[in-house]
């Protein structure tokens, strides 16, 4: 099978080539196409996209690594379209993307390039699994690698468009206490915050919060230990039982929220119906 890999860190990435290897050795074909630059915080995003203006790449070999690499010019969500579409080499059978440098918990994860590249592959039919892990004095690169390569085989096995997202906590392999199911926490392990302003300019920063999450959620039980695995869908409906398509819109029906509980329903798309 063929796997795309991605990040939002940028080609040059440890986390990038650590996984792209555990990939690859794991029994996969593998293409690397990410971003040129740090692309992280994109979200889902495309970039420009123009006629007029050719997106640029570059080959740029990865050490250890038999497939071929490229640095485009666009964020992750970009790199994982191209691959669908072809542009350099043969179509995916999932999309790899990771690892990122910090956790992606919570609902920030609708912010999170790494997740943004996974999200745009389901959107295209592919599975995808973005895989971040947590700061520490030392990078665990291989420690997310191997537990990456473990839920490989079940994310193949899985229904069409899944998406998983892994979170795992600065540890040796051999200390990880197992792998769980996680709620995505409330918020997750950094905030966004306005440092200064001057006329014309805002400085922001991601800082840490004093937030306690849920034992069961992505960030407690990463703080905990495990890793942490979280199924995503990206393109969601809302219905309640008098909203219907195809009905004219009356003002007394109220909206649709999933904060009310109300149905969820994904996208249709042409690998759907």
């Amino acid at each position: 099978m063929r796997a795309l890999i991605t990040n939002d860190d940028g080609i040059e990435s440890e986390g990038l080539h650590v996984l792209a290897r555990a990939v690859e050795q794991a029994g996969f074909d593998v293409t690397v196409i990410a971003p040129s630059y740090n692309a992280s915080g994109t979200g889902a995003s495309l970039g420009h996209l123009s006629i007029d203006t050719p997106i640029q790449y570059t080959e740029r070999p990865i050490e250890g690594l038999s497939g071929k690499a490229y640095a485009l010019d666009g964020p992750p969500a970009l790199c994982t379209i191209t691959g669908h579409l072809e542009g350099l080499g043969p179509a995916p059978d999932l999309v790899v993307s990771g690892i990122n440098a910090g956790l992606n918990t919570g609902r920030s994860v609708l912010h999170s390039g790494t997740v943004g590249a996974a999200l745009a592959a389901q959107n295209f039919g592919i599975r995808g699994i973005a895989v971040s892990i947590d700061t520490a004095d030392a990078w665990y690169w291989e420690t997310a690698g191997a537990l990456t390569a473990q839920l490989l085989p079940t994310l193949i096995g899985g229904p069409e468009r899944c998406v998983l997202n892994l979170n795992v906590p600065a540890l040796p392999l051999e200390d990880i206490k197992g792998i769980r199911w996680a709620r995505l926490a409330a918020f997750g392990s950094v905030r966004s915050h306005i440092t200064g302003a001057t006329h014309g300019q805002l400085f922001f920063d991601l800082v840490e919060t004093d937030y306690e999450p849920p034992i069961e959620s992505d960030l407690g039980l990463v703080r905990s230990g495990y890793a942490a695995i979280t199924a995503l869908h990206g393109t969601s409906e809302v219905w309640h039982e008098v909203a219907i398509p195809g009905h004219d819109f009356e003002a007394s029906h109220g909206i649709p929220g999933a904060s009310a509980m109300h149905r969820l329903a994904p996208a249709q798309s042409h690998l759907t119906t």
